[in-house]
């Protein structure tokens, strides 16, 4: 009987090693799923809440977020495989799956963000809109309804939901309530605030809206100016973002070794995600500091 060349032996290690290490992978994984199913339930329905409120106020419907958010989770586990398994990096694998977790929420939040921006935008005018039907005869409800059939959106559908849920015999301080809850706007908390105070007590509902489109037209004109000042440091928030990709593409034709090893090497992988990390802070910081709030 003839022994086995050592050449052989080396040459099927590296394949044994690889089938003995996907299998302990895929029991490991198995095992955290079956004792960690409740934790991860629990983390879906917050996640869920998180981002149906979110939706809940851009009158996006919510009936498959949940079946999103379960392929997203296993979205975020095949990738972490992927990268730890094809690429050999964990850091890499790590920064990847953290940039797609908080990915979509900054999305969402963004979009809720530029939802209630645009719907500020829009109220003074809406505002003068209902000061001048009123003025012209027309009672609370009337004034509503021509709102929400001349209004711009995205305000539109507000006017148009908070007008339709009337009609279905809501009564019109839930309806307002409800709204305040999905806007979040100060401005529209005293908007709703002067229609329920006039409604309840009387006077003269128009002259009181129409002041209160003064002082929010002065408000935008305000934060107008602010963002019109600070437009400058805000592109060299984003240049200063991107400056560090630009700097290493150029140094990859200078020295294309030295910037290999960043992402072969342990040491260099965790330079680059160190890096991205901080460049990712410090763009968001920049918006928070120059985000004008008046």
């Amino acid at each position: 009987m003839t022994d086995t060349p050592t050449f052989v032996l080396l040459a099927e290690a590296p394949f044994s090693f690889a089938i003995i290490a996907t299998v302990l992978i895929g029991v490991a994984t198995g095992l955290l799923v079956y004792f960690g199913r409740s934790y991860y339930w629990m983390a879906i329905d917050w996640v869920e809440r998180d981002f149906a409120d979110k939706l809940w106020r851009m009158h996006i419907r919510t009936n498959r977020l949940r079946g999103y958010l379960v392929l997203w989770s296993w979205a975020l586990v095949t990738l972490f495989i992927g990268f730890w398994l094809f690429a050999g990096s964990v850091a890499f694998a790590l920064l990847s799956s953290v940039i797609l977790f908080c990915g979509p929420y900054y999305l969402v939040r963004r979009m809720a963000e530029r939802h209630r921006e645009r719907i500020e935008e829009q109220l003074a005018d809406s505002m003068v809109s209902m000061a001048s039907a009123v003025k012209a005869g027309l009672s609370l409800a009337q004034a509503m309804e021509v709102l929400a059939e001349q209004s711009p959106r995205p305000i539109k559908a507000e006017f148009t939901r908070i007008v339709g849920e009337y009609e279905m015999g809501k009564p019109l301080d839930r309806t307002l309530e409800e709204a305040n809850q999905r806007l979040r706007s100060e401005n529209f908390a005293l908007f709703s605030a002067a229609l329920l105070a006039s409604r309840e007590s009387g006077g003269r509902l128009n002259e009181t809206v129409e002041r209160i489109a003064i002082s929010v037209r002065e408000m935008q004109r305000l934060e107008r100016k602010v963002t019109s000042e600070t437009a400058m440091a805000r592109r060299s928030a984003v240049y200063m973002a991107l400056a560090p990709l630009f700097i290493l593409v150029l140094y990859y034709f200078v020295d294309p070794q030295a910037v290999g090893r960043l992402f072969v090497t342990v040491p260099g992988q965790l330079v680059l995600v160190a890096a991205v990390v901080l460049n990712i802070v410090a763009y968001l910081w920049a918006r928070v500091i120059l985000n004008p709030d008046i």
